[in-house]
């Protein structure tokens, strides 16, 4: 018989009806201990099935090779628990990964189906781990992956690796010695959830210190007319005033050099510093009046 070439799609619920008492699959120390009770293969079974599948496409075969195997992905899965992950979801890509090895499983090679699926499996749960344990990829190249899941095992005493430490783990995985360094700092860091409320009401989440509330769009445009009020509205409020007020006011108040005194105003228009000094107050009255209004016409807008 031909080998076929249509791949493999096995659907939960058919895993699902074979374990036994699947009633009481309703956490996953359940499952574990519904998988653990499934039985083994021998070597001869194992090699008829794996034939029925490669030849036939025995869908029921490839079911009971998985079935047998469920055991050996809890207990890979087990090693990966450390990342901070679900054990089920690591069960779960270690599922997708042994149901690979039995689609390719070749019972002619000679090798057992547990060897030939650990791999698979393994390289599943790896897949998902480097995705999904920190928010920022943290290992994307070969080395970098090799790094990421020896480095921790390899420290001695888990803290920081020096010079030494850092040319023998190098040397031993194959990798440059800046790999190492490199990623021992990012294995360091730690992700920090940014939004997360606090307990206590005067404290704030780490958002709160990324925020800049002076780029709202809100906080922009109230600029913007408050610009626009001390420029503009300055302007017309002062063309309200008389000359002399007008004159007295910007040279006291607007001028570059500091603005002039009472007596030199008084001395310019031959009238006495007080009465220089009644002229400037009824004007300044009269600017923040007009001012108060335009900026009431602008809040009512």
């Amino acid at each position: 018989m031909s080998h076929t070439s249509s791949s493999l799609v096995l659907a939960p619920a058919q895993l699902t009806q074979a374990i036994s008492n699947p009633g009481a699959l309703g956490s996953i120390d359940a499952y574990i201990s519904a998988v653990n009770r499934l039985p083994m293969l021998s070597a001869d079974q194992e090699s008829d099935l794996g034939r029925r599948l490669r030849d036939d496409n025995d869908l029921d075969a490839a079911r009971q090779l998985i079935l047998s195997h469920l055991r050996l992905v809890v207990s890979v899965a087990r090693q990966y628990l450390g990342y901070g992950l679900a054990h089920a979801d690591l069960i779960q890509e270690g599922n997708i990964g042994l149901m690979k090895a039995v689609r390719r499983f070749d019972p002619d090679r000679g090798v057992r189906l547990v060897s030939f699926a650990v791999h698979w499996i393994r390289a599943e749960i790896h897949e998902y781990v480097v995705r999904n344990w920190r928010l920022v990829k943290i290992a994307t190249t070969k080395a970098q992956r090799k790094l990421f899941f020896n480095l921790r095992r390899m420290r001695p005493d888990g803290h920081t690796l020096g010079p030494d430490q850092v040319s023998d783990i190098a040397r031993e995985l194959d990798v440059r010695p800046e790999d190492v360094a490199e990623m021992e700092v990012r294995l360091s860091g730690g992700d920090c959830v940014l939004d997360a409320p606090s307990e206590d009401e005067e404290r704030f989440a780490p958002i709160a210190w990324l925020a800049d509330d002076t780029q709202e769009p809100a906080q922009v445009l109230a600029r913007r007319d408050m610009d626009s009020l001390q420029s503009e509205g300055l302007a017309e409020a002062l063309e309200t005033l008389d000359e002399r007020s007008r004159h007295i006011v910007q040279a006291r108040w607007l001028a570059d050099d500091g603005g002039a005194t009472l007596h030199e105003l008084a001395a310019e228009y031959g009238i006495s510093a007080e009465r220089v000094r009644q002229v400037e107050a009824a004007a300044l009255k009269k600017l923040k009046t007009a001012l108060a209004g335009r900026q009431a016409d602008f809040l009512a807008a």
